[in-house]
C-alpha cells in the first residue's frame, strides 16, 4: 500500500513540472506576439505620418508635379490652360525656351507667345512691323525680325507666317481688300526671314486671313489694333512627321 502511494505522488509531481514548462512557453509566445504587434503599430504610425506629410505637400502646391507640367515662367493661368489642352512635352520645352529668350531680349512686351497642340505662336502687332495700310517692313520691324530669327534658328520646325487685319476698308491703299493686304504682309515677313536671315525657304509658307479671323470684336480702336497683327507659327512636328519630311 505504501509503495503505490509513493508511486502516485511521484506521478503527480511529474505532471506539475510539465504544466510549468508549458506555461513558460505560452509566456514566451505571448511576449513574442506582443513585440510583433508593437512593431506593427510603430510602422502604421510612420505610414500615417508619411501620408499626412505627402498630402500636406500637395495641398500647399509644393510637390514636384507642377514643376514638370509647368509651361510658363510667370503666367500661371496660361500654364493651366495649356496643361488642360494636353500640350506635347516638346512644345512645352519650346515655349519655355522662347519665353526666356524674349525676356532676355526685353521683347516680351512687344511679342506675345501662345501655344496649343498644333504649335507655338509668336504674335506681333502691326504697329511694330508696318505703317498703316502698308506691307513694307519698317526699321523697327526689321530689328524685331532680326531678334526673332535668333530663336527661330534654334529649331527645325516648319513655319507659317500669318497676316491679319481689322475690318476697316483699304480706301487709300494699293491693296483693294484686307485679304490682299494681310497676304502681302505675311509674304514680306517670309521674304525678310529667308533673304536677310537665311532661314531655309523650304521651312516657310505664308497665309493671309484678312479681317476674317479676329481675336477681338472690331468695336473699339484698341480692339481693332489687336486684330491687325502677324503671327509667326512654329508648327509641332511629331517624330513620325520629322521622319516623313526627311524622306
Amino acid at each position: 500500500m505504501s509503495r503505490r502511494k509513493r508511486k502516485k505522488e511521484s506521478s503527480s509531481g511529474g505532471g506539475g513540472g510539465w504544466i510549468t514548462t508549458f506555461s513558460d512557453l505560452m509566456s514566451l509566445l505571448l511576449t513574442f506576439f506582443i513585440l510583433l504587434f508593437s512593431m506593427s503599430t510603430v510602422s502604421d504610425e510612420k505610414f500615417s505620418q508619411a501620408s499626412q506629410s505627402i498630402n500636406t505637400a500637395f495641398a500647399n502646391g509644393s510637390g514636384i508635379l507642377p514643376e514638370e507640367t509647368s509651361i510658363t515662367s510667370s503666367d500661371n493661368k496660361a500654364a493651366e490652360e495649356a496643361s488642360e489642352k494636353k500640350i506635347p512635352q516638346e512644345l512645352i520645352e519650346m515655349y519655355n525656351t522662347v519665353v526666356g529668350y524674349l525676356k532676355d531680349k526685353e521683347m516680351d512686351a512687344t511679342v506675345t507667345v501662345e501655344v496649343d497642340s498644333e504649335g507655338l505662336y509668336m504674335n506681333i502687332q502691326e504697329s511694330i512691323l508696318f505703317a498703316s495700310g502698308k506691307a513694307d517692313i519698317s526699321a523697327t520691324g526689321e530689328q524685331t525680325l532680326d531678334d526673332l530669327a535668333g530663336i527661330i534658328k534654334k529649331f527645325d520646325n516648319q513655319i507659317i507666317v500669318e497676316g491679319y487685319t481689322d475690318n476697316v476698308p483699304n480706301v487709300h491703299s494699293k491693296y483693294e481688300t484686307n485679304w490682299e493686304l494681310s497676304t502681302a504682309r505675311a509674304v514680306s515677313v517670309l521674304r525678310y526671314l529667308t533673304e536677310q536671315q537665311q532661314i531655309k525657304p523650304t521651312r516657310l509658307s505664308a497665309r493671309g486671313y484678312g479681317e476674317y479671323s479676329p481675336i477681338a470684336p472690331n468695336d473699339t480702336v484698341q480692339n481693332k489694333a489687336k486684330n491687325r497683327r502677324v503671327n509667326i507659327v512654329m508648327l509641332y512636328d511629331s517624330d513620325e512627321q520629322q521622319e516623313e519630311q526627311k524622306k
